[in-house]
């Protein structure tokens, strides 16, 4: 795509602020239809969220007739350093519009629990994500925002939704951009979601390039009371070379280069951002610890770690190979025992500002505590010890299941049993501790419903020693399968053949 042009060149900064303002105030005052900012605190999002400020300050007090609501995804496992800046702006918009009456409501937008990173990735066992298995931006990111905006469409009807986006971005976001700008309603589009078709699309600096979004955050102080200098160096800290130049031509590098997002993606090799902000600052030298766990002990070369049965505990065969599940349940208490200690370093390396910072919350804890002893009937509830031999802390929480008859010194001698009769990757210890916890589940109920399904669920899944006899096994059997399908269509064809035959003669 070629060098898009500056949006100020031909008519100035201050005319095309006015024009965009006075726009944003048309477009605002036809309606009663409420709108939602989208605001993850980076540059395009601060200045799309200035101007709809500026638009509504300059309107008289009873022409501000609808809310304006700012929503912020927070996944949890955002770069910290950008996570405690949005946390702050977000309270100061709040304070902010309280002071200047205007109907500007922010949201800190978070993901169910069921849906979190460390839930997922610890708790159920989830590989990190890969292309063909991206299992975060989903669960993470559109489902908050999404799920806000379909209250909001399904109470008023519809909603117009402010984002930032521009075409100038990358070649893909101007495709979709020109893709859906197409409307009946002049300056909004089309949402592409079929689920929110109720939903319009206004992007106010969509033809803006990089420069012009700094150029404007420069050169116009913050409605809320933020310091867009600080928006730009923290830009600059997360650059290589910790520099944002005047662009003078197309080979000139730009801030708007820099991205930041989880510190947890796997589907980039490293994260420079949060590299080249420990490099250039040596008062973020406390993200260390997160920068080394997620070098460490986040990859997508996993298969030694990971079951050789899929999450339902069927075998899958693809080239004469299993198919490899979830974290075993060693490498899932081995991943939360290391994101524990990199939690406590950070906190006693970091400002004053980070001291409580939670790389994993109570909340996620007590989910994965229960994932791992109700439903993967790990009932040894070895999570409040993983947690006190980490952090030197007792965990906070009671125990999990007051009434549970087995305790870790009973867990201990069964497996050491089957240790001894040969059980050395632990499959037939599994089995038995799963069908005790089973029986101890339902041992008050009247009427057994389900007991027998499961009981030959986990029968069938611990039916090998080894995962050498399950993959000799599940290799065997697609062979099997292969060749009595290509008989059948072989046969198929047979019959064909002779009827056309029939039929000529």
């Amino acid at each position: 795509m070629s060098r898009r042009k500056s949006a100020f060149a031909e008519h100035g900064i201050e005319n095309e602020i006015n024009t965009l303002v006075e726009r944003t105030q048309r477009i605002y005052l036809e309606d009663d239809i409420p709108w939602i900012i989208g605001y993850s605190g980076g540059k395009d999002s601060t200045a799309t969220t200035q101007l709809v400020w500026q638009a509504l300050s300059e309107l008289p007090k009873d022409k501000r007739h609808k809310d304006v609501h700012i929503i912020s995804t927070d996944t949890l496992v955002e770069n910290p350093i950008v996570s405690l800046w949005v946390e702050k702006s977000l309270t100061t918009m709040e304070q902010a519009a309280k002071e200047q009456e205007l109907p500007i409501i922010p949201h800190k937008l978070t993901p169910e629990i069921k849906d979190r990173f460390w839930v997922n990735l610890i708790g159920r066992g989830y590989p990190t994500p890969r292309p063909k298995f991206r299992w975060c931006t989903e669960r993470l990111k559109i489902s908050p925002a999404n799920q806000f905006m379909t209250e909001m469409v399904q109470k008023n009807g519809e909603a117009i939704l402010v984002l930032g986006t521009r075409k100038a971005e990358s070649a893909a976001r101007h495709a979709s951009m020109k893709r859906h700008e197409n409307s009946t309603r002049e300056y909004l589009s089309k949402n592409a979601n079929q689920q929110l078709d109720r939903a319009w699309i206004y992007a106010p600096i969509g033809e803006w390039t990089n420069d012009d979004v700094w150029g404007y955050l420069v050169a116009y102080d913050n409605p809320w009371g933020y310091d867009n200098s600080s928006l730009l160096s923290m830009y600059r800290g997360a650059t290589e070379d910790n520099e944002c130049p005047l662009v003078v031509d197309s080979s000139t590098p730009s801030c708007g280069d820099s991205r930041f997002g989880c510190f947890v993606c796997t589907m980039v090799e490293q994260d420079k951002s949060m590299a080249a902000m420990i490099k250039n600052d040596d008062e973020k030298q406390w993200m260390k610890p997160l920068l080394n766990f997620r070098d460490k002990w986040l990859t997508t070369k996993d298969r030694e770690f990971r079951d050789f049965r899929r999450m339902n505990g069927q075998l899958t065969v693809y080239m004469d190979r299993l198919v490899h599940g979830p974290y075993k349940e060693s490498y899932r208490h081995q991943l939360l025992s290391e994101l524990l200690k990199a939690q406590t370093k950070v906190r006693t390396l970091g400002p004053e500002d980070v001291r409580e910072l939670d790389l994993i919350t109570i909340e996620d804890l007590e989910e994965i505590r229960r994932i791992w002893v109700i439903e993967k009937h790990e009932i040894e509830d070895a999570l409040p010890e993983i947690y006190k031999e980490a952090t030197g802390q007792p965990y906070p929480v009671k125990n999990l299941d007051e009434n549970q008859i087995f305790k870790p010194d009973d867990m201990a001698l069964l497996k050491e049993i089957c240790t001894e009769l040969g059980d050395d990757e632990g499959i037939q210890y599994q089995l038995a501790r799963e069908l005790l916890h089973l029986e101890q589940q339902h041992r008050t109920m009247a009427r057994r419903s389900g007991l027998y399904e499961m009981i030959d669920k986990a029968l069938e899944k611990g039916a090998f020693n080894n995962k050498a006899e399950a993959e000799q096994f599940a290799v065997a059997r697609s062979k099997a399968i292969k060749d009595i399908r290509e008989t059948e269509t072989n046969d198929s064809a047979v019959v064909i053949v002779e009827a056309e035959e029939l039929e000529t003669a």
